[in-house]
């Protein structure tokens, strides 16, 4: 039987674009122990208005084979976004060279951001689900001869006036895709963030991502929304508590045992700490160590409800 979460690890740090950071960030994260990985491929330059330059995969593969993670995932681009209108036909061709990039690198999730827009005169929110949905339906068809999964990941909204889907919303468009290769991605600190700005429960947006989800981002926060957005240094964020911080897991007052005592997710789901090295390098080997006694929590509960259906 598969396990629950079946890998856990961090995401590399995003270089400058020449790919001079790459293996030494991934050597990073193999030195902490961790069997998964989730690259920033969006920060990496190979990709060039929607087409792969060759020269450039060829010497990304040859640094990700050194490094034989159990699990690998790429993160798509930033501002993926299927709600843009204006761009959705650039954006579709993008996430279509990802998934190509996903099959040649051996990875088998691309994260990919839940869409966001300012609604037109005439227009209203399900036209921008409809969009969404219908694209990713679309990218979905191709994940599936790649064998790859597209992980929708719910974010928090970022600016007045705009159109984001919560994260019991972002379920609702997995299910209604009803694609193998299109699952949820559950941000916990976004989902905290997003939850006291629109004042949800937090704990029901979460049961309600769970049974659609196959990824996970693990970061801890304070789930406050950015009421103040200029700091002099990230430490400063971290003090005040404001923003979606990134913080080892214990730094911020998500309450993990809780939350994986009691939800559970799609088998051979990946858990991928975005905790960033440049800033907690020091912090990672206790955050893997609490991540697997999380990861022991949702796998035995698993496998006693597996028992007790047998």
């Amino acid at each position: 039987m598969n396990d629950i979460i079946s890998a856990v690890g961090f995401c590399n740090r995003t270089g400058k674009g020449d790919l001079s950071a790459l293996d030494t960030s991934l050597r990073e994260i193999a030195e902490t122990g961790a069997d998964a990985c989730e690259i920033g491929i969006y920060a990496e330059e190979i990709i060039s208005g929607g087409r792969i330059i060759e020269d450039r995969t060829r010497r990304v593969a040859d640094i990700v084979r050194q490094h034989p993670f159990k699990k690998l995932s790429l993160h798509g681009q930033i501002l993926s976004n299927f709600m843009d209108r204006e761009h959705l036909q650039l954006q579709k061709k993008v996430v279509r060279s990802m998934l190509e990039l996903c099959n040649r690198l051996g990875a088998g999730i691309l994260v990919h951001h839940s869409g966001a827009g300012q609604l037109a005169d005439g227009e209203n929110a399900a036209d921008l689900d409809r969009m969404e949905r219908e694209a990713l339906a679309e990218m979905g068809d191709i994940a599936k001869g790649y064998g790859v999964r597209i992980a929708l990941e719910n974010i928090f909204t970022t600016e007045s006036g705009q159109y984001r889907q919560t994260p019991s919303e972002v379920a609702a468009t997995v299910k209604a895709i009803g694609s193998d290769n299109v699952v949820a991605l559950i941000d916990f600190s976004h989902a905290y963030i997003e939850s006291t700005y629109r004042n949800l429960d937090f704990l029901e947006e979460l049961r309600a991502m769970a049974p659609v989800t196959g990824h996970l981002h693990v970061h801890d926060s304070f789930g406050l929304p950015y009421s103040m957005t200029r700091f002099y240094h990230p430490a400063e964020a971290t003090a005040l508590g404001i923003g979606d911080l990134h913080l080892p897991i214990g730094w911020g007052d998500i309450p993990w045992e809780g939350i994986f005592g009691e939800l559970t997710f799609l088998p051979d789901t990946t858990l991928i700490m975005e905790i960033n090295a440049e800033r907690f390098g020091d912090q990672q080997p206790a955050c893997l160590e609490k991540a697997r006694g999380l990861v022991a929590l949702i796998n035995m509960a698993g496998k006693a409800q597996m028992r007790q259906l047998a």
